[in-house]
């Protein structure tokens, strides 16, 4: 907010609808797609039991019993394998699963010419699904994101946050606030979902949202209970 405001008081390169359009995207993408994002995740997680029961040992080795102390920057650095489980939550179910682009000069994609000028769809939730990339693609396996199997994967074979230039401001601050919300919640309580995936087909709106309630378990972890 002071970078847009100091630029339209000191330079006027921005309007006051400039700004206005700004926030409304940062509030946009800062609350609907990471709450959705979120729901996706705690739904694989309380399917896979085994993927959930990594988690509790991961965050068992950071915080030990303290189940007060609030997570910091260190402690969010430490969370490897709730990483690999958000990365792969966002594989499978990509907040945005399509993005727009226009083409700034001539261009060939797969032998198919692309002039200047041209809107292109890039259908996120098809491109995460690529065999030659992911196989067994609708599998949910979080160690797809172990370094030694990113190491030669191409850049742009997994974009949730779409990539370049015109990547998503917020990725990092999002990333961050899905690890301490679940972790968080993983650290007090187990989860189990209710319902399989052939039971919540996405609906491919904007926000790639579940076309029925995601119905989830709520129990406290075992070691919590007197």
């Amino acid at each position: 907010m002071d970078v847009l405001l100091e630029h339209h008081i000191e330079t006027k390169d921005l309007t006051e609808e400039d700004i206005r359009e700004e926030v409304d995207t940062f509030a946009f993408e800062g609350h609907d797609t990471t709450s959705t994002g979120m729901s996706w995740a705690l739904y694989l997680i309380g399917l896979h039991r085994d993927v959930q029961e990594k988690v509790h040992e991961e965050l068992d080795r950071i915080f030990g019993d303290d189940v007060e102390r609030p997570a910091d920057t260190d402690d969010l650095k430490d969370m490897h394998y709730l990483d690999q489980v958000l990365k792969e939550s966002q594989r499978l179910y990509p907040s945005v699963p399509m993005i727009g682009r226009k083409a700034s000069e001539d261009t060939v994609i797969c032998g198919y010419p692309i002039p200047k000028g041209a809107s292109c769809g890039v259908f996120i939730y098809g491109l995460h699904r690529n065999e030659s990339v992911f196989p067994n693609p609708e599998k949910f396996d979080p160690d797809r994101f172990l370094p030694e199997n990113c190491a030669k994967r191409h850049p742009y074979a997994y974009i949730p946050f779409s990539a370049g230039p015109r990547n998503c401001i917020g990725q990092r601050f999002a990333v961050m606030e899905e690890k301490i919300v679940i972790s968080t919640m993983l650290r007090n309580y187990t989860i189990e979902s209710l319902d399989p995936r052939d039971k919540l087909p996405p609906s491919t709106e904007l926000i790639l949202r579940s076309s029925e309630p995601i119905r989830i378990r709520i129990r406290p972890r075992e070691r919590f209970q007197s």
